[in-house]
């Protein structure tokens, strides 16, 4: 009985999560109520309060729901490519845009967050738990950035940093404009081929067709 009562916890919280996901798509985060969201849901606005302490809370869940498959997804290139960081940026990069276009809780996840998420005072919370977890992200991509300039992959005297701001607001923009009109170009391969143009102009030397990069030549 616990097992079961557990499970449709866990299946009304889902619920919720879908219906918050739909009706934030819809309205906009700032416009949308718990009401709202519990009409969606079939639902009270009792039973959403009991998962949720309010809509920033529900916002916030969304984001960690489309996270930790990502995260998962970016395990495996690091135990795939151990000894290759330049390998590992451009795959994570291709692996961020083939899930934001295959896989619709990315998708409208990055759609309620860049085109739906006003960033008003009441948001304030949400927003810095979303700007912690983007600069959690900037560090570890910072790190690639200098392994990769420690293995010669990149130019020497790249600042790893500014590299990995750099990355993230490309891919962000990106993003941005196919989501406001995903008609006008293939997003992956533009992502894959913008990526890979902006690295060249850090110095790498990309093998063509292939997902790894050469070494460039040493330079004097």
């Amino acid at each position: 009985m616990a097992r079961k009562t557990k499970d449709e916890a866990l299946a009304t919280r889902s619920q919720i999560l879908d219906a918050a996901e739909r009706v934030f798509g819809e309205r906009g985060v700032a416009r949308t109520s718990l009401h709202e969201i519990a009409e969606s849901a079939g639902l009270t606005r009792g039973a959403v309060y009991w998962h949720f302490k309010d809509k920033y809370d529900l916002l916030s869940a969304l984001w960690e729901r489309c996270r930790l498959p990502l995260e998962a997804a970016f395990a495996e290139i690091d135990a795939q490519l151990v000894d290759d960081p330049l390998a590992r940026i451009r795959q994570k990069t291709r692996g961020v845009a083939r899930s934001i276009v295959h896989d619709p809780r990315t998708r409208n996840m990055m759609g309620i967050a860049l085109l739906r998420c006003e960033m008003v005072d009441e948001i304030a919370a949400s927003r810095a738990r979303l700007v912690g977890e983007r600069d959690a992200c900037l560090d570890k991509i910072s790190s690639e950035f200098a392994a990769a300039i420690l293995q010669g992959q990149l130019r020497k005297g790249t600042d790893a940093r500014a590299a990995a701001i750099s990355l993230h607001a490309l891919i962000d923009g990106l993003c941005y404009h196919w989501l406001l009109d995903p008609s006008q170009f293939d997003f992956e391969a533009v992502v894959a081929a913008a990526t890979d143009q902006w690295l060249t102009g850090l110095g790498a030397v990309l093998s063509p067709g292939k997902a790894g990069p050469r070494r460039p030549a040493r330079r004097r």
